[in-house]
């Protein structure tokens, strides 16, 4: 049980060897927090709303997105904002116009391996 950090060496273990494969395939605890980071994103329905059609479409006006979403424009901006500080979108403007896409290869992965809504898997 080389993998077993000091502070939980001592205690009972029923699989030793499944315990060394468990913790090296957690990784550095950095790793979970940015995957966790990056499900809680996709946890709102809204925002997992908004980057299935920036997915499926390509890139889209906050008015247009509040229509194909049933958002308020307001609700789209706010959930933006926060998909914008994460990385995981950038708005490119032409001239009085903002069109957002998804720029975090992770999370277009993560969409691409989603089935469609409304359709059985």
């Amino acid at each position: 049980m080389h993998l077993v950090p000091s502070e939980r060496a001592g205690r009972r273990t029923i699989d030793g060897h499944r315990v060394c494969d468990a913790i090296a395939a957690i990784g550095e605890p950095g790793h979970i927090h940015a995957w966790a980071e990056r499900f809680s994103l996709l946890s709102d329905p809204g925002r997992l709303a908004l980057l299935i059609a920036l997915h499926r479409t390509g890139p889209l006006a906050v008015s247009d997105l509040a229509i194909a979403t049933g958002m308020n424009d307001p609700a789209v901006s706010q959930a933006l904002r926060l998909l914008r500080a994460a990385g995981v979108v950038a708005g490119e403007k032409e001239g009085r116009v903002v069109r957002y896409r998804i720029v975090d290869p992770i999370i277009s992965d993560l969409l691409e391996r989603c089935a469609p809504l409304g359709q059985n898997t």
